[in-house]
């Protein structure tokens, strides 16, 4: 019942987003117009920034499996990174991480808490580089620490919980290593940079006047959506995110809207582009996917 009313909530919530995009732009029109003329290398540098957060994804992938203790292939990395990826727009509730949980466990024998670890600590530090960038170009050097140890914190005690409610301890593969922690936030703070990289791109193509600084802290508002995504790709609740933190990032209403129809739509053509690529490849058959998920199911219906 509790997936059912998540479900109907984000449903609720990208029809509203929907209806109030088509309103803004039946009242602003010159904002239409202006999207009509963007030019074609927004998206193209749009696109390619959107490659390069999969390149990342693969090499987060990569490093989460050898913290279990196991050892996952590159073409198979990213033939799951990439179906997963599709997943989490179009299934329910941010699916994509379960879909790669569930297959590591069944096909790698990755313990589904060691994975939940890793993946807390990633969402961590995604979590602490994105409060950063939001507040360090534009707020008190104060108020920028003051946000990063209460993140800091927040972060450390959701996983020390869920490491308290480990009931067997001794089954855990996990070996937390220096050199693949330390890779781990590289890459997680190169995520932070690609999604402003993107983000720039998008808002620079409706207003030549956007900074940087404006830029990152636009992304880090973006970056906080992920954690309440009820919608596909944050839908509205990205949008929401962003109007709330105007007084941070400065950037207008109309900009916001705007950049947000150019990102939309393409992540949908990056969407569709890397889908013909996981069909033509018979991605789901070569990693057994639908065999594996649906063994998962019947063992949790048990």
């Amino acid at each position: 019942m509790k997936r059912t009313a998540r479900n109907l909530l984000g449903l609720g919530i990208l029809i509203l987003t929907i209806v109030l995009f088509v309103r803004f732009f039946q009242a602003h029109p010159q904002y239409w117009q202006q999207l009509r003329h963007v030019s074609p290398w927004t998206v193209v540098w749009v696109l390619l920034l959107n490659c390069m957060m999969v390149a990342l994804l693969v090499a987060i992938t990569r490093i989460s499996v050898r913290l279990c203790s196991r050892h996952i292939g590159l073409k198979e990395n990213f033939l799951l990174t990439s179906y997963s990826s599709i997943a989490n727009f179009f299934g329910p509730l941010q699916s994509g991480p379960g879909v790669r949980a569930v297959y590591l466990k069944a096909k790698h024998q990755v313990r589904l808490r060691d994975y939940t670890l890793v993946s807390l600590i990633a969402l961590g530090l995604f979590a602490f580089y994105s409060a950063l960038f939001l507040l360090v170009g534009t707020r008190p050097w104060w108020q920028t620490a003051g946000a990063l140890i209460l993140v800091a914190g927040a972060s450390w005690l959701v996983i020390r919980l869920f490491m308290k409610r480990d009931k067997q301890p001794r089954q855990s593969q996990l070996k937390l290593r220096a050199n693949l922690l330390a890779g781990l936030m590289i890459l997680t703070f190169l995520q932070v940079v690609v999604t402003v990289g993107w983000y720039y791109v998008e808002l620079k193509a409706v207003n030549p006047h956007i900074h940087l600084s404006q830029a990152m802290s636009y992304a880090g508002a973006a970056n906080f959506s992920l954690f309440v995504s009820i919608t596909p790709d944050a839908i509205g609740i990205r949008e929401a995110f962003l109007v709330f933190s105007q007084h941070i990032h400065h950037v207008s209403t109309a900009n916001i809207v705007s950049a947000n129809v150019i990102d939309r739509g393409a992540y949908v053509i990056f969407l569709l582009l890397l889908s013909g690529f996981v069909l033509s490849v018979h991605a789901s058959d070569k990693l057994g996917l639908k065999k594996l998920l649906r063994k998962d199911a019947e063992v949790s219906a048990r």
